[in-house]
């Protein structure tokens, strides 16, 4: 989907009108501070204090919330309340969300408001206390929900179907109702996420996760196994079958399946950069999927839109967020997304050239001629800053930690260098200067440093950069004392294969996120600056302008019909900036420390990030030069 046609798509969710049938419940956090706990003259027991109390709309409440701020023009809920403050508070903030009410019926016996309770004491969260487990729809309710709901049926363009507890609304009687008017109308769009009853509401779109699917099909899964892409699809293709309906499968992370009447399609996970919070991810999907088949979009259109609300959801930490046109747009223009999460977790898989180490993910396209060649410079050709994981590691946590750095208990050391080394590893191979926004965001997420001892990311990279630089010096000086050969600080094979490059007539580039004067005098001093006449880019320091993306538009902008690019790198920027140029990007799965090797952890980001081939050095050059067809081009040149 284009920028343009996403754009379209998301204005048009105001024109439309969803109904939202379910489990409305009430999360209710409650922020638990021991300094304020005193002891009960009752019971003789320290009291809980509460500091803070805040409530939300959760279940199909949260629906509601995802799709008022996906911009939906009208949003009716359908649902039961008890006669109670939670219900009134409930009512009252749906109605903020602008969402008519009127379908939301107060039983006053047999029901309690469905609440969750989550008390928080610091980083603990305690256990919960939960309100409506007893609840028991009446007959009247029962009837009333379904009547309100058939009268104004005609209104509106599709009807989510909520079901979050066993003790709610989804009784078999109520389901046996539902069925019945789902049958009776059959032209209109009903897309049912259901915990327990998928297998109920014949007629019905379902949306479901992969795990829910395993039980369906009777395969046991616990929830913190993966389910692989085989199993997945049989699973769609099982429930298709039974259903004849079309059905999402979100995978989470690896993205979503889709199996309707034109068979299947796989909507690619995206690869986030950042922290994430699963937590809600799943009703923004949903939420994203009813909005676009309310606005007229096919199957695999619609879980596109909802695997981009559920990427925006996942990078909002510590609560149930929801996704705007805007920040749908802002991933979706020009999205990252995970390419081969299966293959890129099962080295066994990999499908080598014969007699050789190099990995096809994707055969080049044989009619294309490879005129240029971008290569990174760090981890790629250059190993002076190896180990510089090293050198950020202990300064990052030292900015964390501010002067609690040596009184801090080692429990939260141990969390704050978790943090940390998430975040590096993350990272890897993007421009300095963005690492240290995200760690002011880590900063900022431990509290342990006040607002106006923060530094900016120009400030941390300094201190960073102070660090390295004092490695990489150590390492120049003892080069030009002759005690280590500029071979100890390059790839295996690099040299020479850029020099057999340049004899072939193809233009190099070298793009690199360290600072354009470094890598300048580190590729001289290795001797490979030559090889790039002049055409070497480095980080300048703004955000906004990544050297490897600057370089490759730069380069498609040159390109003639019937070229190619090729890039070789070893970190997921420079794999997912190539594929978005639609060049071939081979991933340099290098081992910084031998200089010669596969690096396991490399591969399976780089193949994520979209890698087409996969190399550990560059040993087996002339196999890189046939393969990429450079022979055959040089002899036709001839």
């Amino acid at each position: 989907m284009t920028a343009t046609a996403l754009a379209s798509l998301l204005g048009s969710f105001s024109s439309r009108s969803i109904a939202v049938l379910g489990d409305f419940c009430v999360d209710y956090y409650l922020t638990i501070d021991p300094t304020g706990s005193e002891i009960s003259v009752e019971t003789g027991l320290p009291t809980r204090a509460v500091r803070e109390a805040r409530l939300s709309a959760g279940g199909a409440g949260n629906v509601v919330a995802n799709l008022a701020a996906l911009r939906v023009g009208r949003i009716a809920a359908f649902g039961t309340v008890g006669d109670d403050p939670f219900g009134r508070e409930l009512v009252g903030l749906l109605a903020s969300l602008g969402a008519d009410t009127d379908g939301l019926l107060e039983q006053k016996e047999g029901w309690h408001t469905s609440v969750y309770t989550k008390l928080y004491e610091g980083e603990r969260e305690h256990e919960r206390v939960d309100y409506g487990n007893f609840n028991v729809l009446s007959p009247a309710t029962m009837e009333a929900l379904l009547l309100r709901l058939e009268e104004r049926l005609p209104s509106f363009d599709a009807i989510v179907i909520n079901q979050q507890v066993r003790s709610g609304i989804h009784t078999p009687s109520f389901r046996e109702g539902l069925s019945r008017l789902i049958a009776r109308h059959p032209d209109c769009i009903f897309l049912v996420d259901s915990r327990s009853y998928s297998d109920d509401y014949a007629g019905a779109y379902r949306k479901l996760n992969s795990h829910e699917g395993a039980r369906l099909c009777g395969i046991a899964s616990a929830p913190s196994e993966r389910i692989g892409q085989e199993a997945a699809v049989g699973i769609a293709e099982s429930l298709y079958r039974r259903w004849t309906r079309p059905l999402f499968l979100s995978r989470g992370e690896q993205g979503c399946l889709v199996r309707d009447e034109d068979g299947l399609h796989e909507i690619a996970g995206l690869l986030i950069s950042g922290p994430t919070d699963p937590v809600g991810a799943g009703d923004a999907m949903l939420s994203g999927i009813a909005a676009a088949l309310a606005a007229g979009s096919n199957p695999e259109a619609a879980a596109e839109i909802g695997n981009f609300a559920a990427a925006v959801t996942v990078r909002k930490l510590y609560q149930t967020g929801t996704a705007s046109p805007h920040e749908i747009l802002a991933i979706g223009a020009e999205p990252d997304y995970r390419y081969r999460p299966d293959l890129a977790s099962a080295p066994g898989a990999a499908r080598l050239l014969p007699g050789s180490e190099i990995e096809v993910v994707t055969p080049l396209r044989s009619a294309a001629t490879v005129r240029y060649l971008l290569f990174d410079n760090d981890g790629t050709i250059s190993t002076l800053r190896q180990g510089w994981e090293l050198v950020m590691e202990p300064m990052m946590v030292e900015a964390v930690l501010g002067e609690r750095a040596i009184t801090c208990q080692p429990s939260v050391r141990e969390r704050v260098v978790q943090a940390v080394r998430e975040l590096i590893d993350r990272t890897t191979g993007v421009q300095t200067i963005v690492q240290m926004q995200e760690l002011i965001d880590l900063v900022r997420r431990f509290g342990m440093v006040d607002e106006q001892n923060l530094l900016t990311a120009a400030g941390y990279k300094r201190v960073y950069n102070d660090r390295i630089i004092g490695l990489v010096e150590t390492r120049l000086a003892r080069l030009a004392a002759g005690e280590l050969d500029r071979s100890d600080f390059t790839m295996k094979g690099a040299t020479a294969f850029l020099e057999d490059l340049v004899r072939r007539g193809i233009k190099l580039y070298l793009a690199s996120g360290t600072d354009q004067k470094d890598v300048e005098r580190e590729a001289e001093a290795l001797g490979y600056a030559r090889f790039f006449e002049g055409r070497i880019f480095g980080s300048i320091g703004d955000v906004a302008n990544d050297p490897k993306r600057e370089v490759l538009r730069r380069i498609m902008a040159e390109i003639r019909e019937g070229s190619a690019i090729v890039t070789f790198g070893d970190g997921p920027v420079e794999m997912r900036e190539t594929r978005k140029a639609g060049g071939y990007a081979v991933g340099v799965a290098s081992d910084e420390v031998r200089r010669w090797g596969l690096n396991l952890a490399k591969r399976s980001r780089l193949i994520q990030a979209g890698a087409d081939l996969v190399v550990p050095d560059f040993c087996q050059g002339a196999r890189i030069v046939d393969l990429l067809g450079l022979d055959r081009q040089r002899k036709e040149q001839q």
